[in-house]
């Protein structure tokens, strides 16, 4: 058994203590701000001003920017920034113009209102989620240079408590901010939520502080290019042209034929149980807003249940998870993590059959929020373990990215869906998605080695 799995609960607790998670809090706070308000936030903001639920599924697809990333992220990963890159840094001036990106896009979502401007709305969301992205693929590659395989979880644990408490002020904030300058919550009115979102680009200072302030982390020494490891096609390519055609090889290429040249077929079952890991709740969070404003639950309501209380059970199913993959390996706790995510998604099924419950609602959000966080901390490990970290930005954006882009798809049609099927059937339908991937984690602990890890379930 590995050093990780043998060390003691308290070597497992004391590693939060480390410098790097610390900073990894903060950079998840940036993170975390902007996804709600492109997501879930930007729901409900747009089902109170009367959208139908088949146009929120659709806008859903703002998102899916997150799933491309991986498309621009070698440039991300190789390309310096004029000027400001020899100030900073090559990760801290792209996290830093992302940052400045994120907030002007919030400014300009807050002056729209989606009744008259709902297309001017939808794209400076997508520059919003575009831009959020982009700081997530620097973010992500700052983590995996930052720290070795023993703090790859608990920065990840840190990294998401940063990420969920942004997510309580992006959430649970923006419905306080809007619920108490609202003259009336009986009718729509723009105000309250142009107001709410200016706080929120207000409040990307705290990434971009950080930036400015976090130490730039010792970027890993690539290897020289090995001419005998090129494509054949380059001994008959001009020239001229032969600078281009190497650096488009080794930023961009190179990171994809060095993951399926290390996992050979294997590669295939790692991406097919990363694109369905946290599908259940990905389709799921697409309509969750929706649905409690459908049931009568107010602003109030939903903020301190699911917004505030919520995440908190997140966090301490985050820093579960980050001991318990420290102490029993990787594999294990993400099969747990994927059963009891699908799991709980029938208790959405009880609420809907049961009404607007506020105490039925906290205990199904208790359940289903601890296991998720506990499910993402063994999950953001497992990524970072598969990465190689001289391509760390664009493998990670590439597993990232795998992740969202079929949930995220299928989440655009959960309107449609629950127009047709009702609430209870589309919630008891997304447990059962998570079934499939409980074989796939199976497979993938007793078929690939985690690099540094045990692998076996």
């Amino acid at each position: 058994m590995s050093h990780e799995v043998q060390a003691g609960w308290w070597d497992s607790v004391s590693i939060y203590l480390h410098p790097r998670p610390l900073t990894l809090l903060f950079l998840g706070f940036s993170s975390g701000l902007p996804l709600l308000l492109v997501f879930g936030t930007l729901s409900f903001w747009l089902r109170e001003a009367g959208i139908d639920r088949s146009t929120i599924g659709f806008v859903s697809w703002v998102a899916l920017a997150y799933g491309f990333k991986w498309v621009w992220a070698p440039l991300v990963d190789r390309l310096r920034i004029p000027l400001l890159s020899g100030l900073l840094g090559r990760r801290r001036s792209w996290l830093l113009t992302a940052q400045l990106a994120v907030a002007a896009g919030l400014v300009g979502m807050a002056l729209a209102d989606p009744v008259q401007d709902l297309e001017q709305l939808v794209w400076l969301a997508v520059l919003v989620a575009v831009s959020s992205a982009t700081q997530d693929i620097v973010i992500d590659a700052f983590r995996i240079e930052s720290g070795g395989v023993r703090l790859q979880a608990a920065m990840a644990a840190t990294y998401m408590i940063g990420y969920r408490l942004a997510m309580i002020v992006s959430g649970a904030g923006v419905l306080w901010l809007a619920a108490w300058v609202d003259p009336d919550e009986a009718s729509y009115q723009h105000g309250p939520w142009q107001f709410a979102y200016l706080v929120m680009a207000g409040l990307m200072t705290v990434g971009i502080l950080t930036t400015l302030v976090v130490g730039e982390p010792h970027p890993p020494q690539r290897p020289p290019a090995d001419a005998t490891r090129e494509p054949a096609l380059f001994g008959h390519l001009p020239v001229w042209m032969l600078p281009a055609a190497r650096w488009i090889w080794s930023a961009m290429l190179s990171p994809f034929v060095d993951f399926f040249g290390r996992y050979g077929w294997l590669a295939l079952l790692v991406l097919a149980l990363i694109a369905s890991y946290r599908i259940s709740d990905i389709v799921l969070g697409v309509i969750a807003n929706v649905f409690y404003v459908d049931m009568g639950f107010s602003k109030t309501e939903v903020a301190n249940v699911t917004k505030v209380f919520g995440v908190a059970m997140t966090l301490c199913g985050a820093v579960i998870g980050g001991v318990l993959v420290n102490r029993l390996g990787v594999m294990r706790i993400l099969f747990v993590g994927a059963l009891l995510s699908a799991a709980t998604n029938l208790l959405f099924a009880l609420l809907a059959e049961a009404g607007a419950s506020v105490p039925l609602l906290i205990g199904v959000v208790a359940m289903d929020n601890l296991s998720g966080g506990m499910a993402a901390a063994a999950f953001v490990a497992y990524l970072s373990s598969l990465t190689n970290v001289q391509y760390s930005a664009t493998q990670y954006a590439l597993f990232s990215s795998v992740m969202l882009l079929m949930p995220k798809f299928l989440g655009g049609f959960s309107g449609v869906i629950v127009d047709r099927i009702g609430y209870p059937q589309f919630f008891t339908l997304t447990a059962l998605m998570g079934l499939p991937v409980l074989l796939l984690v199976w497979l993938a602990g007793r078929y690939t080695k985690l690099q540094g890890q045990r692998g076996d379930v």
